[in-house]
């Protein structure tokens, strides 16, 4: 327990710049309280005590902002930036090292019971308002980019943004000095891509029918990755 709580609060003090040591992590993080309140929580229901336990993770949402059921799993050193609208959901599992930003719903698709909300790997990266929905696997030091909206798995190590999610590039390692990369500069601009790539299309479509070409490009990348190139998602 108590390695688990020097995790939660390293966390912050390695991750954040802002923060100013451990008195500072303990006393004004909220992300940290509602991560510390859900390991009590998530106790209290896996020893039987489900009620009691809704009962202390709804007193936490009403503090903190952060609605976690106490069924899920959280590795040790989440953190949970700036706190405010994340929710995840009763058979969410979330890995060791994960920061998670504002707005973030790690939630489910189905009504049917058992799994139905996301896995999520080792020192990954969701950024704000990033919606990671369904049964799905997000594979170890992948990057959710901001407000992306993810529906399939995402394999490790890549970069997912836009609606719906797409991978958008492909990186050895996230790991930097600090223990993550939360850089998003060099991804592609999803928008600016699809509509680039359909004014080249139509224009190509337009010499297909005056006679001057034969064919057309492909549609879509053979790799599954996209990028400047591609512009059908």
């Amino acid at each position: 327990m108590f390695g688990t709580l020097r995790r939660d609060v390293g966390a912050i003090t390695t991750r954040d710049p802002a923060a100013r040591g451990i008195v500072d992590a303990l006393l004004t993080y909220p992300g940290l309280h509602a991560v510390l309140v859900h390991r009590a929580a998530h106790w209290l229901w896996e020893g039987g005590h489900r009620f009691s336990a809704r009962v202390l993770a709804s007193a936490a949402r009403a503090v903190t902002g952060v609605d976690i059921h106490p069924a899920a799993i959280l590795g040790p050193g989440v953190f949970i930036d700036h706190a405010t609208g994340v929710v995840i959901g009763e058979t969410t599992v979330v890995g060791e090292d994960v920061t998670i930003y504002q707005g973030v719903t790690l939630g489910g698709t189905s009504l049917r019971p058992g799994k139905r909300h996301p896995t999520v790997g080792d020192r990954v990266v969701v950024g704000a308002g990033a919606k990671v929905l369904g049964a799905i696997t997000v594979g170890d030091d992948a990057r959710i980019g901001a407000n992306a909206v993810v529906v399939r798995d995402v394999p490790a190590g890549t970069v997912v943004v836009g609606v719906p999610g797409q991978i958008v590039a492909r990186t050895s390692t996230l790991e930097q000095e600090h223990g993550v990369d939360m850089a998003l500069d060099s991804s592609v601009d999803i928008v600016a891509a699809r509509l680039g790539g359909l004014v080249e299309r139509v224009s190509a479509l337009e010499l297909q029918v005056a006679g001057r070409v034969s064919t057309v490009g492909p549609v879509e990348a053979s790799d599954g990755v996209w990028d400047v190139d591609d512009y059908v998602i």
